[in-house]
C-alpha cells in the first residue's frame, strides 16, 4: 500500500507582505528608517551649504596652507610664526598625544598600585588610598588641573633665586646639580647624541624584546611544569647590563646637555613647561582615581579560592597577586579600562585653561580665530579625535581578546 504525501502549493510573494507578513515586516522598517535618516542628513548637509554659500562662507581648507603668524611655546617638532596653519595644527596634535600617552601611562601605574593598595589589610594604607580616590572622584578635573599649576607658578623659586648670592650661596639649590623645579617649569638634562647611538639604541630595544621574551618563558615553564623561576633581579639584568657595556665600550656615544641659568632664565637641558606638568599630573591623578575602583572591583571579582589554592602551594602573596590574581582580573579590567583612557585622552582638551598649546588650543583656538573657519577647524578636530579613540579602542580591544580564557 502505497501513500502520496501532496506538498501544499507554495505561496508567491506579494508586496502586501512588507507590511502584514511578520517575516518581512521588522526588514521594511529598517529600510524605511534608514532612508529617512539619510534624508534627514541630505537635508540638513545641504541647508548648511546653502546657509554658508549665500554668506560667502563656502566650505574650504585652503586656509591651512596660510601663514599661522603664531608662537607656540611647546613643540615637538621645528615651527616658527612663518609657517602654516597646517603645521601648527601638527604642533598642536602631537602636543595632545604627548600629554595623552603620558597620562595613560602615569595614571596606570597609579591606578593599578592604589588599587592593591586599596584591599590592603594595613587600616592606615587602605583609608588612605580611600581618601584619595573619594578626594580625586568628587571634585572636578578642571579645579584639580588650576590647583596644580597653582602650586607649581606659585610655590616654587624663580630662576634668579638659583643664583648664587653676595656669599657664594643661592636661595635655591639645584639637585644633584642637574634638576631645577622653577615657576617657570621643569629643567633636566638633556641626551645629546654621538655618532654610535643608533647602535645604543638597538641594544636597547634588543635588550627589552629579551625581556619580554624571558617574562613569556617564565610564565610558560610556571603554567607546564610549576618550576618557578625568579623574575625581577633578571628581568633588570637583561635591560640594564647589555646597554651599560654597550655604552662602555663604544666609548659613550650619549652625553648629557645640563641646564645652566643664563641671564634670567635656564639654557640647554630639556625645559618641561608648568601647563604640561599640571595637565599631566591632574589627568594622571584624576582618571587613576577611577582605574583605582576599577582594579578593585576586578580583583575582588577573582574568587578568594584562587588565593588560598596559591598559598597551600607555597606562592608568596606578591607573586599570588601578579601570576593568579592579575591575570584573571584583567578580563574584568579591562573593558572599563578602556573608557577610561578614552576619557583622559579626551578630557586633554582643557589644557587651554593652563594655556598648553593642544590641538585645541591651535587648531581649535587660534587659527578657528584668526580665520573664521569654524566649521572647517570644529570638523578637523572632531576627526582627530574620533581617529584617536578609535585607535586606542582597536589596540585595548586586542589586549582584551589576548585575556579570554583559552580551550585546550
Amino acid at each position: 500500500m502505497s501513500s502520496m504525501t501532496d506538498s501544499p502549493p507554495r505561496e508567491s510573494f506579494r508586496l502586501s507582505q512588507l507590511i502584514y507578513d511578520t517575516r518581512y515586516r521588522s526588514l521594511t522598517i529598517q529600510v524605511v528608517t534608514l532612508l529617512l535618516v539619510c534624508a534627514g542628513v541630505y537635508w540638513l548637509i545641504n541647508n548648511l551649504l546653502v546657509n554658508l554659500t549665500a554668506k560667502d562662507l563656502e566650505p574650504s581648507f585652503s586656509f591651512l596652507q596660510s601663514r599661522a603668524g603664531y608662537d607656540i611655546g611647546t613643540t615637538l617638532i621645528p615651527y616658527t610664526n612663518a609657517d602654516t596653519h597646517l603645521r601648527a595644527a601638527y604642533v598642536g596634535i602631537l602636543n595632545t598625544l604627548l600629554v595623552a600617552a603620558l597620562g595613560i601611562v602615569l595614571a596606570t601605574i597609579i591606578g593599578v598600585l592604589a588599587g592593591v593598595a586599596r584591599l590592603s589589610k594595613n587600616w592606615i594604607v587602605s583609608r588612605l588610598m580611600a581618601v584619595y580616590v573619594e578626594g580625586f572622584r568628587n571634585v572636578p578635573l578642571l579645579l584639580w588641573i588650576l590647583l596644580i599649576y597653582a602650586v607649581f607658578s606659585e610655590s616654587t623659586p624663580q630662576p634668579r633665586d638659583f643664583r648664587p648670592g653676595p656669599d657664594g650661596t643661592a636661595a635655591s639649590s639645584m639637585i644633584w646639580d642637574s634638576f631645577a623645579v622653577t615657576n617657570r617649569g621643569f629643567y633636566m638634562p638633556a641626551p645629546v647624541w654621538g655618532p654610535s647611538s643608533e647602535i645604543l639604541g638597538i641594544v636597547f630595544l634588543a635588550s627589552i624584546l629579551a625581556a619580554f621574551l624571558y617574562r613569556r618563558y617564565a610564565k610558560k615553564l610556571l603554567y607546564d611544569t610549576g618550576r618557578l623561576l625568579p623574575m625581577v633581579w633578571p628581568i633588570f639584568a637583561i635591560l640594564i647590563v647589555p646597554v651599560v657595556l654597550a655604552f662602555f665600550v663604544m666609548g659613550r656615544p650619549v652625553t648629557l646637555d645640563y641646564p645652566v641659568l643664563k641671564g634670567f632664565n635656564f639654557g640647554g637641558g630639556i625645559q618641561i613647561s608648568n601647563p604640561l606638568m599640571a595637565l599631566w599630573l591632574a589627568l594622571s591623578l584624576y582618571t587613576g582615581a577611577f582605574i583605582t575602583e576599577i582594579v578593585r572591583a576586578g580583583i575582588l571579582s577573582v574568587s578568594k579560592g584562587q588565593s588560598e589554592a596559591a598559598a597551600a602551594l607555597g606562592v608568596r602573596p606578591n607573586r599570588a597577586m601578579s601570576l593568579v590574581i592579575l591575570p584573571q582580573a584583567m578580563r574584568v579590567i579591562i573593558p572599563p579600562l578602556t573608557s577610561q583612557y578614552l576619557n583622559l585622552t579626551k578630557n586633554s582638551s582643557l589644557a587651554i585653561a593652563v594655556g598648553y598649546p593642544d590641538v585645541k588650543a591651535t587648531l581649535g583656538g587660534i587659527t578657528l580665530n584668526q580665520t573664521g573657519r569654524a566649521l572647517e577647524c570644529m570638523l578637523l578636530m572632531g576627526l582627530f579625535y574620533l581617529a584617536l579613540s578609535l585607535v586606542i579602542s582597536f589596540v585595548m580591544n586586542i589586549i582584551n581578546n589576548s585575556m579570554k580564557l583559552q580551550e585546550r
